[in-house]
């Protein structure tokens, strides 16, 4: 069959064939489908299934139906709903994740393709954001692109996620204020939807570190491949940790 290639991915190619997705394989990919079969028993909708590895060597997922909510109208990626529906869907990730994250050998950093973070309480998605998150009109469906999940404490994904809803990020476009609720109150919101009792400093101080990372991982894919856009990106995390740090 045609391969379609898809938006995204901006560390390796991604393309659709049929109703599935095919994407390079690592070290990492056993420990991933694993936290997408626990997805699976747990009976979140909204993940990709892992199928297995195809000829080329390339993992096989599901392909979700849906948009991409950075996508979606202003209306849309910034309401009230969609921010409660990501909350909790990230809540079910993790709280599905509990029984790989209780392993001691989920832990070995050369089983995941990201760092792994202290204290581990669960595993990261560790890119849970409306680029990666899917819509169907007016209603949050789905999330994408587990590639780059390892253990870590629940907030380091709940800042992330606030840093890029709440929002925090220097580009979030056409986000009101006045309509949607001040960052603050929407990281607020956004902990309690997921069930968690973090002040809002210390999802901002979080949020911070994670751009840090962020930041250091960006400049080194920049200078690997010459990609302006991604220096930017790498400039723009820097901006936005030491505005958060103020």
């Amino acid at each position: 069959m045609d391969e379609e290639a898809l938006s995204g991915g901006n560390v390796t190619p991604v393309v659709r064939i049929g109703g599935t997705v095919r994407r390079e394989t690592g070290p990492w990919t056993p420990a991933v489908h694993r936290l997408l079969e626990l997805c699976e028993r747990a009976g979140i909708a909204g993940t990709p299934r892992p199928l297995g590895i195809d000829e080329q060597g390339r993992e096989i997922l599901t392909h979700l139906p849906g948009v991409v909510l950075a996508e979606t109208r202003a209306e849309v990626l910034w309401s009230r709903a969609v921010l409660h529906a990501a909350a909790l869907l990230l809540r079910r990730i993790h709280d599905a994740s509990l029984p790989l994250a209780r392993e001691a050998s989920a832990r070995r950093p050369q089983d995941w393709r990201a760092a792994v973070h202290e204290p581990v309480e669960v595993i990261c998605h560790n890119d849970f954001a409306p680029y990666n998150l899917l819509a169907s009109g007016d209603a949050l469906t789905g999330v994408i692109d587990f590639d780059f999940a390892s253990p870590g404490p629940r907030i380091w994904d709940v800042a992330y996620l606030a840093y890029r809803l709440a929002p925090l990020a220097e580009d979030a476009a056409a986000f009101d204020a006045r309509r949607d609720g001040s960052p603050d109150e929407r990281i607020a919101d956004l902990v309690a939807a997921y069930g968690g009792t973090w002040p809002v400093e210390q999802v901002r101080s979080t949020a911070a570190a994670r751009l840090d990372e962020l930041a250091a991982f960006t400049r080194e894919r920049a200078a690997a491949t010459r990609r302006t856009d991604l220096a930017a990106h790498a400039d723009m995390y820097r901006r936005d940790a030491r505005r958060l740090r103020s």
